[in-house]
């Protein structure tokens, strides 16, 4: 087959004539997605006959949030096939069921008013309910009110027979009752009705008049004779993307078994962008598109010294007339120039604007480039629900060691001295930790290249005990001419091993750092650390050795500061 030359899509707010030739619907399916970091490409294939002569394919399958500018058009041919352009524009359509839509609605509104009017008679038994207790609670009170109040009804001065109080009572009680369980029945319709209004009203809104959004590609050929072609359209879509996720599985061995560490990458895959990838070809790729392909420009800085200060105003006698005259014409003789040359100013200065914060995307992934190609056809679909699938396993050798700060915490650790293998890289992303097939932990892994080394915590060592003390604290003086002040500290760390064999021991401490050249730090003890600033942080050493099955090791070190005796220092 012939290979179509690609060709750039036309934006659509460029307007062509239109053609001679009928238009050709054109029905493309997903047939693979490259997943970025952020971002996604997406590969559309369609085969159609084609008969000589000119013709416009038209395909309306694309989504809205495909990237215009991304759009290409490429494809193979039986024979010769050109593409002469390639025109986008966004279009709307209807839903194609609007007269059933229109009359599920119309049904849908008529439940509604329906139930709101059997909600409005519920309120009149409500109101009756409540009117009917208040009058019982009047009638209730009767007894107690003294015979010729302004409150007690007129009997002619007569006293009521207590006979009749208990016919009455107990007719208040009978229908209070009554009353009661009229305004409870009445709540329970309401909540019903409530509910079922709730529900028709989502109904309702969920058949609201809608349209779909879709991108149109239009694509104008001429084939040289009758032909089959196979097209590809390749766009990029923003709303998707992929996170890496890792295990790291250690197998601490033994005494004659050597430690192994099996890395497992996985990716968890997001989309939403409007239409479901399925049966697709999945590739995941570490690289990161971005608008910023080159280095942003630099501009010149110039030091000059701050000009003198301006001498104050001098009054100045008043213009004569002549003098005026002059100063109006040279002012129509600069009219315009000097907002020209305003203007000039302002846009040079413009660009030292631009381009701030847009740096760091790029420059982080550009080193790192790798494709990913999942077996097997997958699908993902459009809802943002996580789709996680495994990448690769890497089977490395580990070197181990323990790492204790007995200054903070009286614990050793596990660590695991691992070199990425040749392949791929490693992007940033949360390791889950598994310690002889227990879950230890979580961490992080940071950008890693082929070849780079990297440790891996894996929780306390039980087996190595470790010890912290102060061995000695002392403050004085120094000196008989000029008097110095000192201070100094000892400390002893005992560290034994547990183990049935012999493992590297790290241990990290610290020193004080002066900040001041009237402030004098110096070592103290037999023990003098293997590293210094270690991580480059200043004052921090450490003491690294090989510690043999049970045995124990003693660490003794300090420090002595000394500063003159009139002033005062702080520890921080």
């Amino acid at each position: 087959m012939r290979k179509l030359a690609a060709i750039v899509a036309v934006s659509s707010a460029v307007v062509f004539p239109a053609p001679l030739f009928a238009d050709t619907q054109v029905n493309s399916h997903i047939e693979s997605v490259t997943v970025f970091p952020s971002g996604a490409e997406a590969t559309r294939t369609a085969r159609l006959p084609l008969s000589k002569g000119e013709h416009t394919l038209v395909f309306n399958d694309l989504p809205a949030e495909a990237v215009a500018s991304s759009i290409r058009v490429d494809g193979k041919a039986t024979a010769g096939l050109d593409i002469q352009s390639v025109d986008t524009r966004r279009r709307y359509i209807p839903r194609a069921d609007q007269e059933a839509l229109q009359a599920e609605r119309k049904s849908l509104d008529d439940q509604i008013e329906r139930l709101r009017d059997e909600r409005g008679l519920l309120q009149g038994q409500e109101d009756a309910a409540q009117t009917q207790k208040a009058l019982l609670q009047n009638l209730a009170q009767l007894p107690a009110r003294p015979q010729g109040s302004a409150e007690a009804p007129a009997t002619g001065g007569a006293a009521v027979p207590a006979t009749d109080w208990t016919q009455v009572l107990a007719l208040i009680g009978s229908g209070m009752t009554d009353a009661q369980k009229l305004a409870v029945d009445v709540e329970v319709k309401r909540r019903d009705l409530d509910r079922r209004i709730e529900d028709l009203e989502k109904k309702l809104l969920a058949l609201a008049p809608g349209r779909t959004e879709q991108t149109e590609v239009t694509v104008h050929v001429v084939a040289e004779a009758p032909l089959e072609a196979d097209l590809t359209i390749k766009y990029q879509v923003q709303n998707a993307g992929w996170t890496p996720r890792y295990d790291a599985r250690l197998s601490t061995g033994s005494k004659t078994d050597p430690a192994k560490l099996e890395l497992t990458r996985r990716a968890d895959i997001v989309q939403r962008t409007g239409e479901d990838w399925s049966n697709i070809a999945l590739h995941l790729s570490t690289t990161r598109p971005a608008a910023n392909a080159a280095a942003p420009d630099i501009n010149s800085t110039f030091v000059d010294f701050e000009p003198e200060p301006a001498p104050p105003p001098v009054a100045m006698p008043a213009p004569t007339a002549a003098y005026e005259r002059r100063a109006a014409v040279q002012q129509r003789q600069r009219v315009g120039g000097a907002g020209a040359a305003d203007n000039m100013v302002m846009a040079e200065a413009a660009p030292v604007m631009l381009e701030v914060g847009e740096q760091r995307a790029a420059v982080e992934a550009a080193p790192f480039q790798a494709i990913f190609s999942v077996p097997g056809r997958l699908a993902v679909p459009s809802t943002g629900e996580s789709k996680r699938v495994l990448l690769q396993q890497d089977h490395i050798e580990p070197v181990l060691a323990v790492r204790t700060v007995p200054k903070a915490d009286a614990k050793a650790y596990l660590y695991a001295k691992l070199t990425l293998p040749k392949g791929a890289p490693v992007l940033q992303g949360d390791v889950s930790l598994f310690r002889d097939g227990t879950f230890v932990g979580t961490g992080s892994l940071p950008v890693l290249s082929p070849g780079e080394p990297h440790e891996l915590g894996f929780g306390a060592d039980d087996l190595v005990r470790v010890r912290h003390a102060v061995a000695e604290e002392k403050r004085g003086e120094t000196g008989l001419i000029s008097s110095a002040r000192t201070d100094s500290r000892n400390f002893r760390i005992t560290v034994r091993n547990l183990h049935e064999r012999a493992v590297e021991l790290v241990v990290l401490d610290q020193v004080p750092v002066s900040r001041n050249d009237d402030i004098k730090v110096e070592m103290l003890g037999p023990a003098q650390p293997t590293k210094r600033d270690v991580d480059g942080k200043r004052g921090v050493i450490a003491f690294e050795s090989k510690l043999g099955p049970e045995e124990e090791r003693q660490i003794e070190f300090g420090y002595r500061v000394i500063w003159p005796g009139a002033r005062a220092i702080i520890y921080r």
